[in-house]
């Protein structure tokens, strides 16, 4: 196996990864929220917490690393226009991607206090909630965009 290979696979792997931990978290989120339920917004958006942290920063870390070796293995330079539009999609869904962290842990702390007292979310979480929908869908695009960039790179 080559050292191009493997980079290449580590990178497509990375980008697996992400895209694959971003739908899963934003499917388990959305229907937890759909339930209005406290104790089982608190569970779901502690797991999302931990997914994220473990998985989707991993790979986050990963990209650029074998993204590097792999232009180097291939001699491709910053002058290409779809490497320069990928690397600024991933910047804006890195800029996307960090805030929603802290409203994810934000939201998992609200829903625990909610359950502990007995209450219902507070306006707070469903502000939250909206805002992270919201900053999701272009970062999530954005990640979307890259993968056709890669592959297709048509300029």
């Amino acid at each position: 196996m080559t050292l191009y290979f493997l980079a290449k696979y580590l990178h497509v792997l990375g980008a697996i990864v992400i895209l694959g931990t971003g739908t899963g978290i934003a499917f388990f989120m959305l229907m937890a929220h759909r339930t209005g339920d406290a104790a089982f917004v608190a569970r779901t958006a502690s797991v999302v917490v931990t997914a994220d942290m473990l998985f989707t920063l991993s790979a986050v870390i990963a990209q650029p690393i074998t993204g590097l070796l792999l232009m180097k293995l291939s001699s491709t330079g910053l002058g290409e226009r779809w490497l320069v539009s990928s690397l600024g999609l991933y910047a804006v869904a890195g800029l996307l991607w960090v805030p929603v962290i802290f409203m994810q842990i934000e939201m998992r702390d609200l829903a625990r206090l909610a359950a502990e007292k007995g209450t219902g979310l507070p306006p707070r979480y469903f502000t939250l909630f909206r805002r992270w929908f919201a900053f999701g869908i272009p970062g999530f695009g954005s990640v979307m965009i890259i993968l056709w960039l890669m592959i297709a790179k048509p300029f």
